[in-house]
């Protein structure tokens, strides 16, 4: 929609009422290992949330739409980046929407957002790659990947009771690891 912000912020309590309203969909309960009900199930999520933050395990940000004529906006997602630690070249990315923003480029959107946020943060000499992981069946995920700039590079098998189909896997490089590459070719073949 034109017009139309996303900003990407730390969760907070604050964000109790619209977490339990994006869980009274049927497709977030089912999808969740532990969907939240209950204000008690959004507490502890939260907190874990928090915890992530501390400990840099999990880095994990409330996407917020702001619309034309409604300036506090509303929480439409979530986007996460994992297990990014130092030492480590690579990172994985993870995101869900609530049901009314499906459909209409926010995941993508806030993915880019997430993206650039972690290659900016964490630079191409800690972080070297983003790494998208969905089921093999989940279309909608495929486009967001590829819409993102993630290039789908492996089909991984099934491993349930976790993953009982198979996945995809999709990557995408920090701006520098390609431009280093395509340096160290061009001084490899002169």
């Amino acid at each position: 929609m034109p017009g139309r912000t996303l900003l990407l912020r730390p969760w907070d309590s604050g964000d109790i009422p619209e977490l339990l309203d994006i869980y009274r969909d049927p497709v977030m309960r089912q999808s969740s290992r532990n969907p939240i009900v209950t204000e008690q199930h959004a507490r502890r999520w939260l907190e874990a949330q928090r915890q992530g933050w501390t400990d840099g395990r999990r880095r994990s940000f409330a996407v917020r739409a702001i619309e034309p004529g409604d300036e506090s906006g509303r929480v439409v997602g979530n986007v996460v980046l994992k297990g990014c630690q130092a030492g480590k070249g690579a990172a994985e990315v993870g995101y869900w929407t609530a049901v009314t923003a499906r459909n209409r480029g926010i995941a993508s959107q806030a993915v880019d957002l997430l993206t650039a946020w972690a290659f900016e943060t964490f630079g191409p000499l800690g972080l070297q790659r983003l790494e998208l992981l969905h089921q093999q069946d989940n279309f909608a995920s495929c486009r967001v990947a590829q819409k993102s700039g993630y290039a789908l590079i492996a089909v991984l098998p099934a491993e349930p009771p976790a993953f009982p189909s198979a996945g995809h896997l999709h990557v995408r490089e920090s701006p520098g690891v390609g431009q280093h590459y395509r340096q160290s070719l061009s001084h490899t073949e002169t």
